[in-house]
């Protein structure tokens, strides 16, 4: 579905990808781990049009998107949930489920998927008239997700979805994640807990300063020296004790 090759992206004379090529297979969940800085973010705001290459393309469904803008990848099917989740604070959560369905012309699907939503997320069903910012943390996340969920994308686009959440509430949004992957869309997950992130996806890339260095199952990520040293460290441990 979604094909990267020799991606250079840059911010003024700060390099932050250096000829990044990953690919993403339609129906699979494909997490893209790797330290603060490294480029996950930017990988995704190149994808989503909120950043101009500097050289390399981006291939979707086997058309050149390289440097369309937001609107364009939007309606071609990918739809970006951001770092910090970055809900419209004073507006209601109905009104943030309407933006993510703001260029769809079909009321009736819109409102199918309204109802989707709310029964997935039976907090936001309850709140559909409260102001955003006035959300938790976790609800806000819920609510970013299914802001996304509204324009019925073909790829989904995860910037650290459990940053600052509690750890119910990531078991609960990663299983959310899941779900979605299993109800037949493709995820591309960049997520602060590699270990998690290795345990649920498909398939895995590992990026340091710009550049893939490795990928494989994330099983075989897990089991690699040099990733357990350098990235899952102490949720190793916890999960070698927990088995034990």
């Amino acid at each position: 579905m979604l094909e990267i090759t020799d991606l250079v992206c840059a911010y003024g004379q700060v390099s932050a990808l250096k000829g990044l090529s990953l690919e993403v297979g339609a129906g699979r969940l494909v997490a893209l781990v790797g330290a603060n800085g490294a480029g996950k973010s930017t990988t995704l705001r190149a994808i989503s049009g909120l950043v101009k290459p500097r050289s390399g393309t981006i291939r979707f469904e086997g058309q050149d998107v390289t440097g369309a803008d937001p609107r364009r990848m939007l309606a071609l099917g990918i739809a970006h949930c951001p770092e910090g989740r970055r809900v419209f604070p004073h507006m209601s959560v109905a009104e943030n489920l309407a933006m993510g369905a703001y260029l769809r012309n079909d009321p009736a699907g819109v409102r199918a998927d309204y109802a989707r939503v709310y029964n997935d997320f039976p907090r936001l069903a309850e709140r559909r008239s409260q102001a955003a910012g006035t959300l938790s943390g976790g609800e806000q996340q819920m609510l970013a997700i299914g802001r996304a969920l509204m324009s019925r994308p073909k790829l989904v686009l995860f910037d650290e979805p459990s940053l600052g959440l509690a750890p119910n509430i990531v078991e609960q949004v990663l299983t959310i994640i899941r779900a979605i992957r299993d109800g037949g869309a493709t995820v591309l997950l960049v997520e602060q807990n590699a270990y998690a992130a290795l345990e649920l996806c498909d398939h895995a890339y590992l990026l340091e300063a710009g550049r893939i260095v490795m990928e494989g199952s994330g099983e075989a990520l897990i089991a690699d020296p040099h990733v357990r040293a350098a990235y899952l460290g102490g949720e190793v441990e916890a999960a070698d004790r927990i088995s034990a």
